[in-house]
């Protein structure tokens, strides 16, 4: 018997590793264009980087907003792969599509017609906001494709491909930085292994940084979508698109609570930038890097995260309550063991991070302080990830909604509006709130945990025997 669990359990690992590495190479891959795109626009000037930082938790807004419609496909095509039901997954498949043209289009016109206001909105210093809402604007001409690279991206992973978005990642990534070479800065002589060349450069500074990335993103968009049409598995080819509500009813019964989270918590990430920005300019450019450098140490938590939504949405699909349990307490040391790691190397490595990115002490200093704050935490919130993560690959998505809103308005915006704007704090008692919130969730989903209420076959268990 221990043979046979044993052989289940590498089974298990084999699985778990398979799906999560190309997700963290993915991520790793956009981290480090972000870091490429930051230390450019970096050696512009305090004020590009201020200028492009300053809408940043705007975009974290809108594209997790429809990373929410995604969730609910996800949920619906891993369970309908764990019941063996591939026809339902291609029909959920083409309902996908008529998501993205909807959501598309509605962002597409939201975006662009307020690209004035918002950085208004988030109290950019005057000599920044014409800047700043011009990259703004140009990052979401493209938003159909931004679009479709989220949600048909979310597809193929639900389907167990997670190494084609992968490969299109590393496309768009390399499509980025090399348009960005050509578009930030002037035609200068460069010297590369003792060999020196004229480099064209188009000279469009922040401009040239948005334009770039525009058009990754298209290229991105489209190739994800080719490649969607041509899958074996859950092409959408010869399937209806017109609306199928028992499809998008449960789809949607699902996503729109997660909607609603990462809308409150990114709404709560804008006022919680705004207060930021309003503190001046060091604050914000302190910021703004600390989070591009932190972002790249959650990589191994969100990539597990995905692979934890499939695995427990096929178990669930299988109404394998077992294989639920096993996914659960294989995932738990596996991500705390990853992110104390991860935490470790950023608390070490945070000063040599943010002078990539700046050459003000000032600035490095500050950044330093902050990282090394976060880097404490990360093993707790590591937990966390795992947790949302099963429950939303099983549908359950309400009751993250309700930690996280908490967490983000009853302690992080609320903690720092008083601090900052009452008492005047500066940043490191905004990130001590920020902190504050992911030792939050970590303790209501440890609760969630330990009372199996995050497995809703523990819950259909207690019915029939009631």
């Amino acid at each position: 018997m221990k043979k046979i669990e044993n052989k289940w359990n590498k089974t298990m690992l084999f699985t778990i590793l398979g799906l999560a590495w190309p997700t963290m190479l993915e991520q790793l891959m956009q981290t480090v264009v972000q870091y490429i795109d930051t230390a450019m626009v970096g050696s512009l000037g305090t004020q590009a980087t201020a200028a492009v930082g300053a809408t940043s938790t705007v975009n974290w807004l809108i594209g997790s907003t429809i990373s929410a419609v995604s969730v609910g496909f996800l949920s619906y095509i891993a369970r309908a792969f764990g019941a063996g039901e591939k026809e339902a997954a291609k029909r959920a498949t083409a309902q996908a599509v008529l998501a993205v043209v909807i959501v598309g289009v509605v962002f597409t016109t939201i975006t662009l017609s307020l690209s004035s206001a918002i950085p208004v909105w988030m109290q950019v210093d005057e000599s920044i906001q014409t800047m700043a809402s011009q990259y703004f604007f140009i990052i979401y001409m493209p938003m159909l494709f931004r679009t479709a690279s989220i949600i048909f991206g979310t597809i193929l992973r639900a389907a167990g491909d997670t190494k084609t978005p992968m490969k299109i990642g590393v496309l768009v990534n390399l499509t980025n930085v090399v348009l960005n070479f050509i578009l930030i800065y002037e035609t200068r002589k460069i010297s590369l292994f003792g060999i020196i060349f004229t480099m064209p450069g188009a000279g469009l500074g922040v401009i040239g940084a948005a334009v770039a990335s525009a058009i990754a993103f298209t290229v991105g968009g489209i190739c994800i979508t080719i490649v969607l049409w041509r899958h074996p598995i859950v092409s959408p080819k010869g399937q209806s698109f017109k609306p199928d509500m028992k499809i998008l009813r449960p789809c949607f019964t699902v996503a729109f609570p997660n909607m609603l989270q990462r809308f409150g918590t990114s709404l709560g990430y804008v006022f919680f930038a705004s207060m930021i920005n309003s503190i001046g300019e060091v604050a914000t450019a302190a910021h703004t890097i600390a989070n591009t450098v932190e972002s790249a140490f959650y990589i191994p938590g969100y990539g597990m995260q995905t692979a934890a939504a499939t695995l427990a949405g096929n178990a669930y699909g299988a109404h394998d309550k077992k294989r639920m349990d096993d996914l659960a307490a294989m995932f738990i040391p596996i991500e705390i063991a990853l992110m104390i790691v991860s935490g470790g190397c950023l608390f070490i490595f945070a000063p040599d991070l943010m002078r990539i990115f700046s050459s003000s002490e000032e600035v490095i200093g500050l950044g330093t302080t902050v990282l090394r704050m976060v880097a404490v935490s990360e093993p707790f919130y590591g937990f966390s990830i795992i947790i949302e993560g099963m429950m939303q690959g099983i549908g359950k998505t309400k009751e993250p909604f309700v930690y996280n809103i908490i967490g983000m308005w009853m302690i992080r915006i609320v903690g720092t509006f008083i601090c900052t704007q009452f008492l005047g704090l500066g940043l490191v008692v905004a990130w001590a709130c920020m902190i504050l919130h992911n030792l939050l969730l970590f303790v209501l989903f440890f609760i969630c945990y330990l009372r199996k209420t995050w497995n809703p076959l523990y819950e259909n268990v207690k019915k029939h025997k009631g």
